[in-house]
C-alpha cells in the first residue's frame, strides 16, 4: 500500500463509501484519509459504571451486557431497536432510531460490550440513544488502543455507515497496514527537538499507545505544519530584502528638521522616536519597507506617519496615506495642514465625492510632481492616478481595505514605494503575519502624558434607565456623549435597536431644547456628515447618534461616554476602535456595552475581553482565537487558518521555535542547495500567488 493508493481498495471502504468520502471530506487517498485527524479522544481505560451516570451531557464510557433486543416498526420503512444494558451495578436502555439494521446484526446477548454515548432519563429510566458500540473483545479491553479516536463527520457519512465509530474501523484498518511515510524534515531539526518521525507520528495521532505517545505525536506534526509555514513566509521574505530593490532615503533634510525644530505640536514619546528610527533604518537599507505600525488609539501614530512622510519628502519623492472613510481622509487633511502650515509642502485631498474637474486638476498637478502628500481614500487606486515619484505609502486602518486593493498602490511606482501599514489593533492576518515574521513590526507602546484608559463595563437592557441617567450626569458636567447602533432601518431578519428607533428613544429621554441631538450614518451625504460631525465637535450637540461611520476619524476630546446598542453584534477590532472615540481629551471616560441578556459563548467572551483590557494586541490575540488569522497566502481577511493541529496562538512558543529555525536554516543557506525536499516545497509553492508580501 501506498500514501497515493484510491482508498476503494482499504478494508472497509469500497465503491460507494469511497464516493461519500470524496464528495464529504475531499478525502480520495490513503494518505488524505491519514491527514483526516480525530478532533478528540475516549480514553476506554478510564470506564464508568451505569450506578454512577448523570444526565449532565457528558461522554459516558461503560462496559457490560445486553439482553432483551427488541425492534419496533414506527412507521413505513422505519423501526426502533431497544436493549437492556447491564454493568452490575445497574441498567440502562440503549434505542436506536436509524442504522438498526446494522445494529442488530451486531448486538448478541449476554456477550460484553463497550459502550460510549450521552445518557439522559426518559420516563423516569436511565437512557442512552445511538451510543457507539463494539464488543470489548474486538476492542482489546482497552490494552491495544486505550485511546478511542473519534472523527468529525457529516449527516450523509452517517446515512451511508459512515459514523464516528465506524470511520474509526477503517483508520484502525489502514494503521494496522500503515504504508511508507516519507519524512519531511531534516534529520539535525528532529534530532534537535527530538520529534518523533512522521510515521511514528500519524500512528499515533490516529491511535496513540498512550497519553505521552499522543502528545509526541501532537507535537510533531504541529511542529511541521509550523515549520513549512514559517518557511513558505520567510523564505518569500528573504526574496523580498535581497530582490525587491527599495529607493534610498539617505538624506534628513529641511523638511524633516524643520518641522521636528519648528512645528512639532508636542514632544514625541520614547516610543515615537525608537518607530522613526525603525522607519528610517528601512528606508535608506536599500530594500523595501514593508513595516506595520501599531499603536492604540491617541498613541501618536498619525505623527509619526507625517514625520516619515516628510524623510520622503527630503529625498526627493511624493508621499501619500490611505484611508478606508471620507471622514478620516478629511481629518487626516485638516490634521496635515494645521500641522504643516507655513512650510512649502503643498497637501492635497483626493475622495471619491470630488467633482470631476477637481479630481482632474489635483490628478494633473500630482502626475507633474507638484504635490508632495496626498491623501485620499480608494480614489487613489483608481486607474488614471499617477505619481510623479511615489516613495512612501502609508495605509491607516489596513484592516478596511482588501488585500488586492492595497496591492494596487505598488503599481503607482517603477520601484515598489516603501509601505507603512497603521492599525490600532492588528487584525488577525496581519497578527498572523507578524508571528510568521514577513511583516516587520513597530510598536507605539506608550500613551502622551495625561491620557487615561478608557474604563468599559458592560449592561443589560434591563440597566437601560441607570445608564441613561449617567449620560444626563455627564452632559450636565459638560460633556458629551456617543450612541451607537448596528443598523439605520429596522431589520425583519435581526432583532437589533435601530439608528432611528435609537434616536426617538434618545431625544425622549434627552428633550429639547435643553439637550441638543446629532445624528450621523452612511446613507448621509459627505457634506451633510461633515455637518452634523462639525455641531458634534464645536459643542453645539450633547448626543452623537450614529452608526460604526464613526469608527475611526473622528476627535472631539470633550466626548467622554461611549454608548454601543447591541454590541454582541461587532467585532473586536470595531469595538476597540469605537471605543477609542473617547479618553481622547485627558478626562475620566467611559465605555458602555449594551447587550441582550442571552449570550453566546463566542459573545460573551468578546464582551469579557473589552471590558479587561484596552490592549490593542491583547485584543488582536483574542481575535485570532476567536475568528482565526484569515488565509495568509490568500485574499482572505478572516476564518481559520488551515492548520489541522497547531495554534498560533497557542502554540506560541512552537511558532517562535520554527520561526527561528528557519531564519538560520536560511541564513546559513539561502538557497536551500542542502535540503533538495525543502527546496521541492519552496517550488512548488511559488506556483501560488503570494498575496501574503503585500501587508
Amino acid at each position: 500500500m501506498q500514501l497515493s493508493d484510491d482508498i476503494v481498495y482499504l478494508k472497509g471502504v469500497g465503491p460507494a463509501r469511497a464516493k461519500v468520502l470524496a464528495a464529504e471530506l475531499g478525502v480520495r487517498t490513503v494518505g488524505q484519509l491519514l491527514d483526516h485527524l480525530p478532533y478528540r479522544y475516549i480514553d476506554r481505560s478510564a470506564l464508568s459504571t451505569v450506578a454512577s451516570v448523570k444526565d449532565d451531557g457528558q461522554l459516558y464510557v461503560l462496559r457490560g451486557q445486553v439482553s432483551n433486543i427488541q425492534v419496533t416498526a414506527t412507521g413505513k420503512f422505519r423501526e426502533r431497536l431497544t436493549c437492556n444494558f447491564f454493568d452490575g451495578t445497574g441498567y440502562l436502555q440503549l434505542v436506536w432510531f436509524s442504522g438498526t439494521k446494522w445494529v442488530r446484526e451486531k448486538l448478541k446477548p449476554n456477550k460484553t460490550y463497550i459502550i460510549m454515548g450521552r445518557p439522559s432519563v426518559y420516563n423516569f429510566f436511565w437512557q442512552m440513544t445511538h451510543p457507539e458500540l463494539e464488543e470489548a473483545s474486538s476492542a482489546g479491553d482497552d490494552s491495544r488502543h486505550p485511546f478511542l479516536p473519534v472523527y468529525n463527520t457529516t449527516d450523509k457519512m452517517k446515512a451511508a455507515g459512515l459514523g464516528a465509530r465506524a470511520l474509526a474501523r477503517i483508520t484502525e484498518n489502514l494503521v494496522a497496514q500503515m504504508p511508507p511515510v516519507p519524512e519531511t524534515l531534516p534529520s539535525p531539526i528532529l534530532e534537535r527537538f527530538r520529534l518523533m518521525p512522521r510515521r511514528d507520528a500519524y500512528i499515533n495521532i490516529h491511535y496513540p499507545a498512550s497519553a505521552a505517545a499522543l502528545d509526541a505525536a501532537r507535537t510533531r506534526l504541529k511542529f511541521e505544519e509550523l515549520f513549512f509555514l514559517q518557511l513558505d513566509y520567510q523564505f518569500a521574505h528573504q526574496q523580498r530584502v535581497t530582490a525587491s530593490q527599495g529607493r534610498v532615503f539617505q538624506r534628513v533634510g529641511d523638511y524633516f528638521n524643520s518641522f521636528y525644530n519648528e512645528h512639532l505640536p508636542f514632544p514625541l514619546t520614547g516610543a515615537q522616536k525608537r518607530v522613526i528610527r525603525e522607519v528610517h533604518d528601512d528606508m535608506r537599507s536599500g530594500r523595501q519597507m514593508n513595516r506595520l505600525l501599531q499603536g492604540d488609539v491617541g498613541s501618536g501614530k498619525t505623527l509619526v506617519a507625517l514625520m516619515c512622510m516628510l524623510l520622503a519628502l527630503d529625498n526627493g519623492c511624493q508621499a501619500c496615506l490611505m484611508a478606508p472613510t471620507e471622514i478620516l481622509a478629511t481629518q487626516h487633511f485638516a490634521t496635515f495642514q494645521r500641522m504643516l502650515d507655513g512650510m512649502p509642502i503643498q497637501v492635497e485631498l483626493l475622495t471619491g465625492s470630488l467633482r470631476a474637474a477637481q479630481k482632474k486638476k489635483i490628478k494633473q498637478r500630482l502626475a507633474e510632481g507638484e504635490i508632495h502628500l496626498l491623501i485620499g481614500t480608494h480614489a487613489l487606486i483608481e486607474d488614471d492616478v499617477e505619481f510623479h515619484s511615489l516613495g512612501l505609502v502609508v495605509i491607516d486602518e489596513q484592516h478596511r481595505f482588501g488585500v488586492q486593493q492595497r496591492s494596487r498602490l505598488w503599481t503607482k511606482a517603477a520601484i515598489a514605494p516603501h509601505v507603512l501599514v497603521m492599525t490600532a489593533t492588528p487584525i488577525p492576518r496581519t497578527l498572523a503575519m507578524t508571528l510568521y515574521g514577513d511583516l516587520d513590526c513597530s510598536v507605539i507602546d506608550e500613551l502622551p502624558p495625561g491620557r487615561q484608559p478608557v474604563k468599559t463595563y458592560h449592561r443589560l437592557e434591563g440597566n437601560r434607565p441607570r445608564v441613561f441617567h449617567f449620560l444626563k450626569q455627564q452632559i450636565d458636567a459638560g460633556r458629551q456623549v456617543y450612541i451607537v447602533y448596528p443598523l439605520i432601518e429596522e431589520s425583519e431578519k435581526m432583532d437589533l435597536k435601530n439608528l432611528q428607533d435609537g434616536l426617538e428613544m434618545v431625544q425622549n429621554y434627552f428633550p429639547r431644547p435643553q439637550y441638543q441631538t446629532s445624528m450621523v450614518h452612511g446613507r448621509l451625504t459627505a457634506e451633510e456628515k461633515e455637518s452634523e460631525m462639525r455641531r458634534f465637535k464645536e459643542g453645539k450637540t450633547h448626543i452623537m447618534v450614529a452608526t460604526t461611520v464613526i469608527e475611526v476619524g473622528v476627535d472631539v476630546p470633550n466626548a467622554t461616554v461611549m454608548v454601543i446598542e447591541n454590541a454582541e453584534r461587532f467585532g473586536l477590532s470595531q469595538l476597540h476602535q469605537l471605543r477609542g472615540r473617547v479618553g481622547r481629551g485627558g478626562g475620566e471616560s467611559y465605555c458602555i456595552l449594551m447587550t441582550k441578556d442571552n449570550l453566546a459563548a463566542s459573545s460573551k467572551e468578546r464582551i469579557r475581553t473589552m471590558c479587561q483590557t484596552t490592549d490593542g494586541f491583547k485584543i488582536a490575540e483574542a481575535d485570532l482565537r476567536l475568528r482565526g488569522p484569515g488565509d495568509i497566502q490568500g485574499l482572505q481577511q478572516s476564518g481559520i487558518l488551515d492548520l489541522k493541529l497547531a495554534d498560533i496562538v497557542d502554540d506560541e512558543p512552537l511558532v517562535r521555535a520554527t520561526r527561528d529555525t528557519v531564519r538560520d536554516l536560511l541564513a546559513a543557506d539561502p538557497s536551500l542547495s542542502q535540503y533538495p525536499l525543502l527546496r521541492q516545497h519552496i517550488e512548488h509553492s511559488k506556483n501560488k500567488m503570494l498575496w501574503g508580501k503585500i501587508s
